[in-house]
């Protein structure tokens, strides 16, 4: 599903550059739950970026479901982007004057459905989340943890071959962050390729496996006895 093979990127400091990834080497098969770990500084935001196609690698190859992602411009990377990925992030960025079955069906737009089968899918997918009935209510009337699950919704409802969910329990409480991990185990459950973004060590044991950068380059990268998450939903 996803091969990358010594990738390296830097970025320019003004007279100097700053080499962030140093000769990555990675394959995700499938139907995994993998974890990224990884202190401040580690390069896991841009390996992230790189797998979502916001930035470009230097060198190296990165293949996505058999497509070598390459020398992109804006319009065939966004392309890519809402044929392959789903993206779940830390701060949830919903649209605040929408409500959640608007942003949900938002991506739909983009991929030219009209407004009847855009709502249809959405409450679809609300309801996968355990908020159908919320599906009325703005992201001010919802908790941080509805709010989560709303954009995990938004995220599947384009059906991606691959989600990529960066820091998904940072701004939640431990129980909110077991609900929603709760969520993703189900998810992937259903053979969804997950990668997970997250420095909470015990986030990452409820993935079924742990890749750990530390200066640019992986220096581990092992499966684990994933901890399963009772069903909140």
């Amino acid at each position: 599903m996803i091969s990358l093979k010594n990738l390296h990127k830097s970025y320019k400091m003004g007279d100097s550059s700053l080499h962030v990834l140093k000769g990555i080497d990675l394959t995700v098969e499938e139907g995994e739950l993998v974890a990224i770990m990884g202190s401040s500084g580690s390069g896991k935001s841009t390996l992230l970026n790189i797998l979502g196609m916001l930035d470009l690698a230097d060198e190296g190859a990165y293949n996505l479901d058999n497509i070598l992602i390459k020398d992109l411009t804006e319009t065939s990377a966004a392309k890519y982007r809402n044929q392959f990925l789903g993206f779940v992030f830390q701060s949830f960025n919903l649209i605040n004057y929408k409500n959640a079955m608007e942003n949900v069906a938002l991506p739909l737009y983009y991929q030219g459905l009209g407004r009847k089968i855009r709502q249809q899918k959405a409450l679809e997918y609300l309801d996968k989340v355990g908020l159908r009935e919320w599906a009325k209510h703005l992201p001010s009337e919802l908790s941080g943890g509805q709010k989560q699950r709303v954009a995990i919704a938004r995220a599947l409802a384009p059906q991606p071959k691959v989600l990529l969910a960066d820091e998904p329990t940072g701004a939640l409480d431990s129980k909110t962050s077991s609900e929603v991990m709760s969520l993703i185990q189900q998810i992937n459950k259903s053979g969804k390729t997950i990668l997970v973004v997250t420095h909470e060590l015990d986030i990452a044991k409820m993935c079924k496996r742990i890749v750990t950068l530390k200066d640019g380059v992986i220096v581990e990268d092992q499966k684990v006895n994933q901890v399963i998450v009772e069903k909140h939903v």
